[in-house]
């Protein structure tokens, strides 16, 4: 009978211990990204979540593949990023390009764009979901976007920072400094 009563003691100790580490993870998730729960598929048609990315800092960008004048730009920008973050951190973070055309912007269009533009493998990833997702997405990162014709749309240029908990930590908007970008990514934990 103590064996029982210990048992159950020792049940609901461990089971308060852990309603309380998951009401703390709420808590210091409040502000994530990765609270968002919908669904995204890579350039090579993996489906992902952004709670998935846990764990490593985010350079994230919106674009899609058939911009002949900002996107062109934004790329250049996330790839002079990438070159001025410190290998160490590379390591630790994530390069992230957010089609808002998912209508044309396929996973094998995505792949094609990745290798057409020197951004495959690690620490390169594109993604693309449904126009709900990725308007909620746009809304986080306060990008406006609207579709101008079949193949074009007007957007916002803004690269956003997330540490590794998906916090926001920086935005940069039209121009952008590569070098500060960089010292922000540079200087996350």
């Amino acid at each position: 009978m103590k064996n029982l009563i210990f048992l159950l003691i020792t049940s609901l100790f461990l089971f308060s211990c852990q309603e309380h580490k998951d009401q703390q993870e709420n808590t210091d998730l409040k502000e994530s990204i990765f609270l968002l729960d919908s669904k995204w598929q890579t350039q090579d048609a993996k489906e992902i979540q952004l709670k998935d990315l846990k764990g490593k800092n985010i350079v994230m960008v919106m674009i899609f593949t058939s911009c002949q004048t900002a996107c062109p730009i934004l790329v250049a920008d996330m790839q002079k990023i990438a070159s001025k973050i410190d290998p160490k951190k590379l390591k630790e973070t994530t390069m992230v390009l957010v089609s808002i055309d998912p209508e044309n912007d396929t996973p094998e269009v995505l792949k094609a764009y990745a290798k057409q533009r020197h951004l495959e493998g690690e620490p390169w990833l594109l993604l693309r979901s449904d126009k709900e997702s990725i308007r909620e997405l746009a809304n986080v990162l306060a990008v406006k976007y609207k579709k101008i014709s079949p193949i074009v749309f007007s957007h916002s240029n803004i690269i956003t920072v997330f540490n590794k908990k998906g916090e926001m930590i920086n935005q940069t908007e039209g121009t952008v400094n590569s070098d500060e970008v960089a010292k922000t990514v540079n200087g996350l934990n």
